[in-house]
């Protein structure tokens, strides 16, 4: 067992590997490696490859989170390695719901809080962040995003004193649509951000010509969403193996083999796709150990999909 995976760790990976056998591989490879992190840019500071999205998964009643499968999901997260989760006003009650679950396991240490503001207006915008801050539990915000770029001049005037004042520690922008990408392009290119969030994957490359080179040269990190193309990917793949030659990049499912593409783009900073199940949790956080693919083999991954 290597240095930074605790007996405590490896008791509770074992524990779980009982009773979610097809998921053994995800434990294994987490004994036997330390999680793949790659490095903020603006600070040095290095991050898990795999985080953790709330869209749609964590939006559910706060008073019951704690109760709820989801506890035992976000358990996982940090038990596997995982840092960043990333949440926002717009995905109703996620942000009270992970703040109802970091409370319950004792607010982990390892957590990187990372949400948005999503308002017009100065005040408005203080006012949805100081929310935001009371939902999480938090006194300070690791990474503050402006989210589909909405009111971005006079809201990143607010996160910029924000971060001055040390009430967040990053300052970034967010969309998940093409169609804002030659806006968000030009933001980019002029302004000064420690992170960006947009949609990557191993079906939708189109970042790959524009957004993840740009951040490459101005020094940002970034976060990809929609990492299995809200599902269509593995209904692509339906009812087919995975290809034995997986193995030499230790993988295992096809989440993984998404997962893995993905992280390695040396542009990539985290990926954070959402669940509200265990046992993809489990598989989602293997992505984040042992051997990533080189440029031949990517090249692989993708005719093997098509």
């Amino acid at each position: 067992m290597k240095p930074g995976f605790t007996r405590r760790r490896f008791l509770q990976a074992s524990a779980a590997a009982a009773t979610l056998a097809p998921y053994t591989h995800a434990f294994l490879a987490a004994a036997q490696s330390d999680p793949v992190k790659k490095i903020i840019p603006a600070s040095g500071e290095k991050l898990s490859v795999i985080g953790l999205g709330t869209s749609r998964t964590f939006d559910v009643d706060p008073e019951q989170a704690a109760q709820s499968p989801l506890l035992e999901v976000m358990r996982a997260f940090f038990d596997n390695g995982g840092q960043l989760i990333d949440s926002s006003p717009m995905y109703g009650a996620a942000e009270a719901v992970s703040g109802a679950l970091l409370q319950a396991l004792g607010r982990p240490a390892e957590l990187f809080s990372a949400t948005k503001v999503w308002t017009y207006g100065k005040r408005e915008g203080i006012e949805q962040m100081q929310r935001s801050m009371q939902r999480l539990g938090v006194e300070r915000i690791d990474l503050m995003q402006i989210h589909n770029l909405r009111d971005w001049q006079v809201q990143l005037e607010t996160l910029r004193e924000w971060k001055a004042q040390g009430r967040i520690r990053y300052i970034g922008i967010t969309t998940s649509h093409g169609r804002y990408h030659d806006e968000l392009e030009t933001i980019l290119q002029n302004q000064p951000l420690d992170f960006v969030q947009f949609s990557y994957n191993i079906g939708n490359r189109d970042a790959e010509q524009r957004l993840l080179p740009i951040a490459r040269e101005r020094g940002i990190a970034t976060l990809i969403n929609r990492p299995y193309q809200r599902g269509s990917l593995f209904r692509m793949v339906k009812g087919r193996p995975l290809p034995d030659w997986a193995a030499e990049i230790d993988c295992a499912s096809w989440g993984q083999f998404f997962l893995k593409f993905i992280a390695s783009h040396p542009d990539v900073t985290c990926i954070i796709p959402a669940t509200s199940k265990l046992k993809h949790m489990v598989d989602n956080m293997a992505a984040g150990y042992g051997r990533l693919p080189d440029a031949s083999m990517r090249k692989r991954m993708i005719e093997a999909i098509a």
